[in-house]
């Protein structure tokens, strides 16, 4: 696992954290859809980044 894969990683993990509070929080949907991609997205690309896929 290098620095980036990893970085991306806890960010999406972190966003992940955030999803649920938003949910919590009763946050208007559109606004936690948006957060739901953005932490797809970055789980999705340092899970794509690790060297396991070479």
């Amino acid at each position: 696992m290098n620095g980036l894969s990893t970085l991306l990683i806890v960010v999406g993990l972190f966003l992940a954290g955030g999803i649920y509070s938003f949910v919590k929080q009763d946050m208007p949907r559109s606004l936690i859809v948006l957060l739901s991609i953005g932490a797809g997205m970055c789980l999705l690309a340092g899970v794509m980044r690790l060297e396991v896929w070479n």
